[in-house]
């Protein structure tokens, strides 16, 4: 590949000319020279530079992950016929929801890195969906049912949920018997989760839900719903604890969440993932089995090796 192309992606990577230079041991005046030479050749601004800030422009965007979609693949494929490719090295970016990486990821990476000592790993915990492509995320873990076409996806583990509510809350207040109850008590939900599609013994169903509470955590509304505050549907790798020990109770069980949402690994499209893309996981798979362990009585104890 073009050394111009690798040296413009290093420049958005490290979102400045000398921060670019220095990985590259080149001047910022030589890095500046290759980036406007680039720039004549394409024939359109790549990058926006003032004095404060690097950006790309809409087009320059779209170039650099065509870029770095290139050059992974060119890695991935140096690496094999090197005989390297099973050797994970280097940086890991990983991005999970709060509660779930949290609970079910961090536990076992030490474990990961104890296999895989030369991995760079970062993980970025949020509720939003982070931009794969722009945030440079080499693994995004999603609880969707849907996948962009324009990225690969792996099905890590099903996502099962389940109406639940605290039994202080249910001695209170009653237990509902029909779905159409629910109108009649006090409903959870985190403020990006107020549309439940639910399964059941007619069909799908759907209820938007007025939540006692507003907050954007979905933590939170566990929380909530263990204090005995109101009727909550949470995923089952989220409860597994509260609903063993009591603390919480399943209600309405012949209904469930809508079940075609998984627990995915979505990465970039390439012809060949990355070593270190494949081996988070095939590892994380390894863990949580066909059957998930909070899907069963009791969890299993974090890996260390």
């Amino acid at each position: 590949m073009d050394e111009d192309y690798a040296l413009f992606a290093r420049i958005v990577e490290s979102g400045s000319l000398s921060g670019a230079g220095r990985e590259m041991r080149l001047s910022p005046a030589m890095v500046s020279k290759r980036l406007a030479r680039l720039e004549e050749r394409l024939g359109t601004r790549l990058i926006y530079r003032t004095t404060r800030r690097l950006s790309t422009t809409d087009v320059g965007q779209a170039f650099y992950e065509d870029v770095a979609a290139i050059l992974a693949a060119s890695r991935a494929a140096e690496a094999k016929v090197a005989g390297r490719a099973d050797a994970p090295a280097g940086r890991l970016r990983v991005s999970a929801p709060t509660s779930f990486g949290r609970m079910h990821i961090a536990p076992f990476l030490a474990g990961f890195l104890e296999k895989y000592p030369a991995v760079d790993l970062e993980l970025l915990l949020t509720d939003d969906f982070s931009d794969i492509l722009s945030d440079r995320i080499d693994v995004a873990v999603r609880i969707t049912n849907q996948i962009d076409a324009a990225f690969s996806s792996d099905l890590l583990a099903p996502n099962h949920r389940i109406l639940c509510a605290a039994p202080a809350y249910l001695k209170k207040h009653g237990e509902p018997k029909r779905l159409e109850d629910l109108s009649n008590h006090h409903l959870l939900a985190a403020s990006n989760q107020t549309h439940w599609r639910l399964q059941g013994p007619r069909g799908q169903r759907t209820k938007d839900v007025d939540s006692r509470v507003s907050t954007n955590s979905s933590e939170v509304i566990r929380e909530l719903a263990v204090s005995g505050l109101g009727i909550a549907l949470r995923s089952a790798w989220d409860i597994f604890h509260e609903i063993k020990s009591g603390a919480l109770v399943r209600i309405l069980p012949e209904w469930s969440g809508a079940t075609d949402v998984g627990l995915y690994a979505v990465r970039p499209n390439a012809p060949l993932p990355p070593v270190n893309v494949r081996a988070l996981i095939a590892y994380l798979k390894e863990i949580y089995g066909d059957k998930p362990y909070w899907e069963l009585s009791a969890p299993r104890k974090a890996r260390r090796s």
